[in-house]
């Protein structure tokens, strides 16, 4: 049966109606816009940038496809740029909170009960962080909203920049600058989003850049428009075919790999960066963020989120490949609320390349009981800690102690320049066991330890945590009582019996993820009550419930932070340690023996905490007491050469004169480009070129052509917009149309009036700024 021609204008009508609203480069440039953008918003959905759970980001693709579709659609329909932006916005308001509620898989559908789950979240993480001062909060919808929301603006933008200003290499620009900042902060193979990227990006700039080829062969009524497009549209994409197939070879047998570590130190100033900002920013299981630092301040979250690529491989002496050390970075002496944190800025004093660390320092460890280890850390991220197990001595790069308190407790210790991929060589003094040794350790050595701990020690570490403040309570104190109910009557016996009771999974169980249990439901406890009261955790807890019931018996301990010994390897003599292997720990202090570790973290994470007993005797063969008083220069920062204090750079030299030479340079080079723009032109001048630059001009500010319009018609518009600028106007466009379409030669005059007109332009076109922001 054949159709009528009135049927198949009726069944055409729809096409029709399609093809009337369409944009002028057609429908095909705002598919690749959608591409391009999905690619993006799938980039971060395979990061997992929340939580490490991408469930929590699928809506990231939604709200690119729609932020696109308000872009490319706003200016076809004849809205204006801020109009476009205005209603977009107003609908992002509208559907991104759905989008975040509906995300929460135990949410009915209903609009009202949507918004309010995507309110509630926000409202969480403004209670937290900004009215109640916690540096931590449980929520996530905040992080969703705002990502979703930044989705949708860039790819609006993306839109508009095509369609809108009809400068697609703007839109090209952001989406892959933000695709390739993903692919930055995230170990996840993501080249497949990268090269639909590209393909559907090199597409839309041919279109583009065909299209506008037409209009302006329509203008100047040469040849046939159509076939001219054909041609780029054939040509390009034989360009881009060949491209990207010789950029995938490449990619897959290049063997020199040059940019191999850039995005990984990208990644490690990210870390940096975001250490203070930790409560606001997602926790991602993917990125780079997660290579583990250990700062100043620490925070207990819920969810410990690790990955299993390299950190380091240490290489060591092929008999002590055997060894099981940790390799520590940094101590914590303070328990708060909702981490660790030191109780006073850490004196830093800066070691010279082969100078003693923690010379003259209560923690310099003694040659009494200990032995000598030599080893060499290789990081594979920028690192600025320098990990050392025990106490380290001697360091062959310069390096940065800090102490704490006037005695010299170890806090850390830090390469001057921050991260570095460098290598470097310790030698560490680590404890011996056994009674063969002078001052060995044993079980019983530790037991009849001396009790009375310096003033100061006692101070930093020994007291009790606040109950007043909420810090421990009953969980806490039902906990306690079951420890004491195995007899210890001395600091060794307790540590080892609360190193059996937390890591008996009777009575704790260990957990990486606390998000649907852990800290949700613990209200305004502290971690170490939470965890005490929810019997679930991972080893910030079982580390600073240790180091609290230590206290709480005036017992001396602190905890401490680095990275478990790794996978040996014999043949190579190396210790291959990945971020997974980052750890948390408890140290416990035994006058003249120092500190002894003690790992009370369950899930066999951790480590028996007996030690042989030994011979039993009451004597034993003590090492000296470490001094307790630092060198002089040491107490005076400002007046040491070696030491870094606060507001100074290097050897105390304040900033502020930095600063102010800073802004009179800024000055002095702005007034220069000033005077070089005001300038004009220099080299031969072209009509070409003059109206081009025009052009440029008033296209980034907000006025570019229409392709229907001519030389004439577009100068008379800038010249209703700007009147002062109409003579200078009228002789560019002369200028471009008498050489472009009339094949004439400008005489020397002509050439240097539009020379003169050229630079004036260059300044007047700057007022169509404030015919934009009125427009």
């Amino acid at each position: 049966m054949t159709s009528t021609p009135m049927a198949r204008r009726m069944d055409a009508r729809p096409f029709a109606r399609l093809a009337a609203v369409a944009p002028p480069s057609g429908w095909v440039s705002v598919v690749l816009v959608v591409v391009m953008c999905s690619m993006l918003a799938l980039a971060i959905d395979d990061a997992r940038i929340i939580l490490g759970r991408g469930e929590l980001t699928d809506l990231l693709l939604w709200s690119a496809i729609a932020g696109a579709l308000f872009g490319s659609l706003g200016p076809t329909v004849g809205w204006g740029r801020w109009k476009t932006y205005a209603i977009g916005a107003i609908f992002a308001s509208l559907i991104v909170p759905l989008l975040v509620g509906s995300s929460f898989r135990d949410v009915e559908w209903d609009l009202q009960r949507l918004f309010a789950v995507a309110g509630d979240e926000a409202w969480e993480a403004v209670n937290d962080l900004a009215i109640r001062g916690e540096r931590l909060t449980n929520a996530v919808g905040h992080h969703m909203l705002i990502i979703a929301l930044l989705v949708w603006a860039s790819s609006m933008f993306a839109g508009y920049a095509v369609f809108g200003h009809r400068r697609p290499i703007n839109g090209v620009l952001l989406i892959g600058l933000l695709l390739v900042l993903n692919m930055a902060l995230t170990f996840n193979d993501q080249l497949v989003y990268l090269v639909v990227f590209s393909l559907a990006a090199l597409f839309l700039l041919i279109r583009s850049h065909s299209f506008e080829e037409q209009g302006d062969w329509l203008r100047r009524r040469i040849g046939d428009p159509t076939a001219i497009a054909g041609i780029y549209l054939r040509g390009g994409t034989v360009f881009i075919a060949a491209a990207v197939i010789g950029a995938l070879l490449l990619t897959t047998v290049a063997n020199s790999a040059p940019l191999q570590g850039m995005w990984t130190d990208i990644g490690a100033q990210v870390v940096s960066w975001s250490r203070g900002l930790s409560g606001v920013l997602p926790r991602s299981g993917t990125a780079p963020a997660q290579t583990p630092e250990f700062g100043a301040s620490e925070l207990v979250s819920d969810t410990w989120i690790t990955n299993e690529n390299e950190a380091l491989t240490v290489q060591v002496d092929a008999a002590d490949i055997a060894l099981d050390v940790k390799w520590r970075a940094r101590t914590w002496d303070v328990i708060t609320a909702d981490g660790f944190d030191s109780s006073q800025p850490p004196l830093l004093v800066t070691r010279p390349a082969a100078e003693p660390v923690l010379d003259g320092a209560f923690d310099a460890a003694s040659s009494v009981g200990t032995r000598s280890f030599v080893f060499t850390v290789i990081p594979a991220a920028p690192r600025k800690d320098l990990l050392s197990p025990s106490s380290p001595s001697i360091v062959n790069v310069t390096a940065i102690e800090g102490t704490l308190g006037e005695a010299g407790f170890f806090s850390s210790l830090e390469r001057p320049g921050g991260h570095s991929r460098d290598g470097y060589t310790v030698q560490a003094l680590i404890p011996l066991v056994g009674d063969a040794f002078e001052g060995g350790l044993t079980g019983n050595r530790l037991r009849v330890a001396p009790a009375e701990y310096p003033p100061e020690l006692a101070a930093l570490y020994a007291q009790p945590l606040d109950r007043e403040s909420g810090l421990v309570g009953p969980a806490f104190d039902e906990v306690h009582q079951a420890i004491l109910a195995g007899g210890a009557d001395n600091a060794y016996d307790f540590a080892v019996d609360t190193v059996r009771y937390l890591q008996s999974e009777q009575n704790f169980e260990y957990d990486t993820d606390l998000t649907d249990e852990g800290l949700a439901g613990c209200g305004d406890r502290s971690f170490v009550e939470c965890f005490a009261f929810r019997k679930h955790g991972f080893c910030q807890q079982y580390a600073g419930l240790m180091v609290a019931l230590m206290r709480e018996e005036g017992y001396a301990a602190r905890i401490a932070g680095g990275f478990r010994t790794g996978q040996p390897n014999a043949i190579t003599r190396t210790f291959v340690v990945k971020n997974s292997d980052s750890h948390q720990w408890v140290e416990v202090y035994f006058p003249d023996y120092g500190w002894v570790e003690f790992d009370p973290t369950g899930g066999t994470v951790g480590e028996p905490a007996d030690l042989p007993d030994g011979a039993a005797q009451g004597s034993f063969s003590p090492r000296p007491s470490a001094a307790v008083t630092r060198p002089p220069e040491s107490g005076a920062p400002s007046a040491s050469p070696g030491v870094v204090g606060p507001g100074s750079l290097g050897g105390g030299m304040s900033a502020g004169p930095l600063i102010v030479v800073a802004v009179l340079l800024l000055a002095v080079v702005g007034a220069i480009a000033l005077a070089a723009w005001r300038r004009g032109p220099r080299g031969p001048v072209t009509a070409d070129g003059a109206y081009g630059m025009v052009t440029q001009m008033a296209s980034r500010l907000g006025f570019a052509p229409r392709p229907e319009q001519t030389v004439y018609e577009y100068a008379g518009v800038l010249g209703d917009l700007i009147p002062d600028a109409r003579p200078e106007l009228h002789t560019v466009a002369t200028a471009k149309v008498e050489t472009a379409y009339g094949a004439r030669r400008l005489e020397p005059d002509r050439m240097q009036s539009l020379r003169e007109a050229q630079r004036r332009l260059r300044t007047s076109l700057l007022r169509l700024a404030v015919r934009r922001f009125r427009r």
